[in-house]
């Protein structure tokens, strides 16, 4: 259940990558700033919902995705990346979680948990002091 990024919704700034570049460094802005405004989208709202409840660095408080794309040395393939991560947010917020619900330990799990303790128990015991 993929939810595809509209384009038209996504705002890219060419940058200055950082480290070491050579000769262009200085030159060249081939590092790429993804903006997504997460309440201004198409998306489901049941998946925007999930998207802001993330604890995500890249989130800020405005609902403001922010992708910073720098591993390739031309713009669009660093552009292609930064959607490409975008995307992954986007679809692993999709994800519904199933809920869990609960059960009750069956009677013969907890005659084994508790054959476990005793023979544990005289473990332990075997190791005190000996009395004559």
């Amino acid at each position: 259940m993929s939810h595809c990024i509209d384009p038209a919704e996504v705002q890219f700034s060419a940058i200055r990558a950082q480290g070491a570049g050579g000769q262009n460094v200085n030159k060249v802005s081939n590092a790429v700033h993804l903006r997504f405004d997460i309440r201004a989208s198409s998306l489901p709202d049941a998946v925007k919902e999930r998207l802001l409840a993330l604890a995500d660095s890249r989130i800020s408080a405005e609902g403001v995705v922010v992708i910073k794309a720098q591993a390739h040395r031309s713009l669009p393939m660093n552009q292609a990346e930064a959607l490409e991560r975008l995307q992954e947010m986007v679809d692993a917020a999709a994800h519904v979680p199933k809920a869990r619900r609960a059960t009750r330990p069956t009677r013969g799990s907890q005659q084994r948990r508790l054959q476990g303790k005793s023979v544990r128990a005289g473990i332990k015991a075997g190791r005190g002091r000996v009395t004559d």
